[in-house]
């Protein structure tokens, strides 16, 4: 079932639904799959009602159950997605789900209205389990022991501070609106990514642009992309830019900050130079960054 299908269900769900998938929210902290005995402790509600809960859930397909070692449940995406779409129902910051803009490994953002009718958007992060391994390597952010769970949330979370901090300064990224567990709710996204696009009028003043904005949020924030490359470069048909996806961010204080800045400039001047044939200089591009010029 698709999560447009899925979502279809979101208005069927009563407050008990919501209890109890917080419950096995709180219980995947601590369990891989959460005893039965855990929700009935948490939710405080007799053993058979919890159960059937626990069954509605399953059924509703956003949380799992399992039999061995023992009977217990895990939460799914859908689960965790459905407790961060009714904490912004609730707050009155959505109203309905729109369609996806974009479905990725590691993020799902959908179009979305808020209850005055003005289009946003919903980034969901979904660091899965066949990531594990690659993202604890090279992502400071991640721990080897830390669930998909609370990485996607630690992902949402450090998302968000990025945008908080680098929209003011003017830096080319998406307003962020709200952020509740592993869901970012953020302005209207808009562009085509950098890689998508077949030709450019100006490559050089979008490649200007590009290097401008990192400038300002490393002078101005301190803060350094550190997974910089033409995919998550969006160009509108203006020229205008979007620069996406922060949560792997590192500060300028980090030990590896100078290298993983060169990355991201050399990603970008090696794009330029294959795709549009912009003979750039790393260096130069380097100190416009570093100089602000």
């Amino acid at each position: 079932m698709s999560f447009k299908d899925i979502m279809s269900r979101f208005r069927e769900l009563k407050p008990r639904d919501f209890k109890v998938l917080a419950a096995l929210e709180a219980g995947m902290e601590k369990f891989e799959i959460v005893p039965v005995d855990f929700v009935v402790a948490y939710t405080r509600l007799p053993r058979e009602e919890a159960a059937y809960w626990l069954d509605r859930a399953e059924r509703f397909r956003l949380a799992r159950r399992h039999s061995t070692p023992y009977l217990g449940y895990s939460l799914n995406y859908f689960g965790l997605d459905f407790l961060a779409l009714q904490s912004f129902v609730s707050s009155g910051i959505l109203e309905a789900l729109g369609e996806a803009l974009g479905v990725g490994k590691e993020a799902d953002v959908y179009e979305a209205l808020t209850p005055e009718g003005e289009t946003v958007a919903v980034k969901f992060h979904r660091l899965g389990r066949q990531s594990f391994r690659q993202t604890a390597r090279v992502r400071s952010y991640t721990e080897s022991r830390v669930q998909w769970l609370v990485r996607s949330k630690v992902a949402a979370r450090r998302e968000f501070e990025a945008l908080k901090r680098l929209h003011p300064l003017g830096v080319a990224v998406t307003r962020p609106r709200a952020q509740n567990r592993h869901a970012l709710v953020m302005d209207r996204i808009v562009g085509v990514p950098l890689a998508e696009v077949k030709g450019l009028p100006h490559p050089g003043k979008v490649f200007d642009r590009i290097l401008e904005n990192v400038s300002l949020a490393y002078r101005e924030a301190g803060i350094i992309h550190a997974d910089l490359s033409e995919f998550n470069v969006l160009v509108s048909g203006g020229g205008s830019i979007l620069i996406i996806d922060w949560p792997q961010y590192v500060t300028v204080e980090h030990p590896n900050a100078e290298s993983l800045l060169r990355r991201d400039i050399e990603n970008i001047v090696n794009f330029f130079r294959r795709k549009f044939r912009l003979q750039a200089s790393l260096d130069e591009a380097l100190r416009r960054v570093k100089e602000g010029v």
